[in-house]
C-alpha cells in the first residue's frame, strides 16, 4: 500500500482507481480549456490599479448568496441561466459541462426508458454542495436531459467541480462513487470512473479561479439629513423600480427573470429608520451586455435626487464621477478575463459557478 493511499484511507476517504472515457472532443476540449483558464494565478482587476490596491467602491468576496436546494422533480432540473430555446444538445451540455463538472460515463447493458431511471436518478442529486446532473443519447442520436418518454442507448453523469465555497474534494468524491455504483446497479449500468488525483487537481485548479474571480461590487447613498424611515423608504424603492423578493431583499428586475443588482438598507427588520443604503452588483453572475455596473450608477443618481443622499464609498468619501468611470473599466477588463477563461460573465457556466 503507497503512502497516499494510506493516507487517504486515514482521512476516510478511498482511493479510486479509474480510467477517463472522454471521447476526443471532449477530452480535447476539456484539457484545452482547463490549462488556458487555469494555467496560472490571475489578479482580480477589481481591486487593484496600476501598482496599488483599490480602496473604493465596496467589493465583498464573503456577500455570497446562501446557497439554494435544488428541488426534487420528475426530470432534469432547469439550470439558471439555460436559454429556453436551447437545442436538446446544447441543454445537455450546459447540464455535464467538460469544463467545470466530471463526467462520468455510464455503460447500459441495454436502452432504457427515462420512465424507468428518473425515480432511481433523483436520489442522487447532490454530494455536499455540487450538484450532479444526467444526461442520455436518445434513440435519435441526441444528447439530451433524462426524461419520461426517452429510451436511451448510453448515460453519463456530471459532478460539479467547485462552487463559490468549496472545491469538490475527496471524501465527496468517494462518496459520489459509492453512491454511483449502486445506482448504477439499480439501473443495469457500469461508470467509468476518472481517476481521483486528476479530479482533485482539476477541482482545486477550478475553484481557485472562482475565488479570484467572485466579485461583488457596491456603492453606497448616504443620507444627507435625518436617517430614512423604512416605511417610506420602501416606497421610493418601488417606485425605483426594486422589486422585494420573498427573503426581504430589494432587487432591481433584468426583465428576463433575473436581476441586475440588489439593494440593502444596511439595518435589520426591527429597525424603523436608516442612513445608509448599498447596491451590490455581482459581477460574474450579470452578462456585459446587460452593464450592470452603469445601471446600478445610473439608479444611484436617481435615488440620490428622489432621497437627498450622496454616493460615498465605504468609508463614507464622496464618490465622484471620474473614480466610478475607473471603476467601470475595470469591471470590463474583469468581464474580458472571464470571457478568456470561457467563462463568460452571466452564462450558464458562470451561473453554475458563482450562484
Amino acid at each position: 500500500m503507497t503512502e497516499l493511499q494510506m493516507s487517504l484511507l486515514a482521512a476516510g476517504g478511498v482511493f479510486i482507481v479509474g480510467v477517463f472515457s472522454y471521447n476526443k472532443w471532449q477530452e480535447y476540449k476539456a484539457k484545452k480549456s482547463v490549462e488556458r483558464a487555469f494555467a496560472a494565478n490571475h489578479d482580480d482587476v477589481l481591486m487593484k490599479g496600476p501598482g496599488e490596491p483599490r480602496q473604493e467602491p465596496v467589493l465583498d468576496p464573503s456577500a455570497v448568496p446562501a446557497g439554494r436546494a435544488e428541488p426534487v422533480l420528475d426530470e432534469e432540473p432547469v439550470v439558471k441561466g439555460t436559454d429556453p430555446e436551447a437545442t436538446p444538445d446544447e441543454l445537455a451540455t450546459s447540464l455535464v459541462d467538460p469544463l467545470i463538472d466530471v463526467l462520468i460515463p455510464l455503460q447500459l447493458e441495454v436502452a432504457v426508458r427515462g420512465d424507468k431511471i428518473l425515480p432511481v436518478l433523483q436520489t442522487l442529486r447532490h454530494v455536499g454542495n455540487k450538484p450532479i446532473h444526467y444526461i442520455g443519447l436518445a434513440v435519435s442520436g441526441d444528447w439530451e436531459p433524462v426524461k419520461h418518454g426517452g429510451v436511451y442507448t448510453k448515460l453519463q453523469a456530471g459532478v460539479q467541480m467547485a462552487s463559490r465555497t468549496t472545491a469538490l474534494n475527496e471524501l465527496e468524491y468517494s462518496e459520489l462513487v459509492t453512491r454511483l455504483r449502486t445506482l448504477s446497479d439499480d439501473i443495469g449500468a457500469e461508470p467509468e470512473i476518472p481517476d481521483m488525483i486528476e479530479v482533485m487537481g482539476e477541482a482545486r485548479n477550478l475553484h481557485r479561479f472562482v475565488a479570484g474571480h467572485d466579485a461583488q461590487l457596491g456603492i453606497n447613498l448616504m443620507s444627507n439629513g435625518a436617517p430614512w424611515a423604512i416605511s417610506t423608504l420602501i416606497g421610493a424603492l418601488e417606485k425605483q423600480g426594486f422589486d422585494v423578493r420573498p427573503d426581504g431583499r430589494f432587487v432591481m428586475p433584468d426583465g428576463e427573470g433575473g436581476f441586475l443588482f440588489s439593494l440593502s438598507t444596511n439595518v435589520t427588520l426591527a429597525e424603523e429608520t436608516t442612513s445608509r443604503l448599498t447596491l451590490l452588483l455581482d459581477v460574474p453572475c450579470v452578462a456585459p451586455m446587460r452593464d450592470g455596473f452603469n445601471a446600478m450608477v445610473a439608479c444611484a443618481k436617481a435615488l440620490v435626487q428622489r432621497l437627498d443622499a450622496t454616493i460615498v464609498d465605504d468609508s463614507g468619501q464622496p464618490l465622484v464621477d471620474e473614480a466610478l468611470a475607473e471603476i467601470n473599466g475595470q469591471v470590463q477588463a474583469f468581464y474580458d478575463e472571464m470571457a478568456q477563461a470561457d467563462i463568460p460573465a452571466g452564462s450558464t457556466r458562470a451561473l453554475r459557478l458563482f450562484s
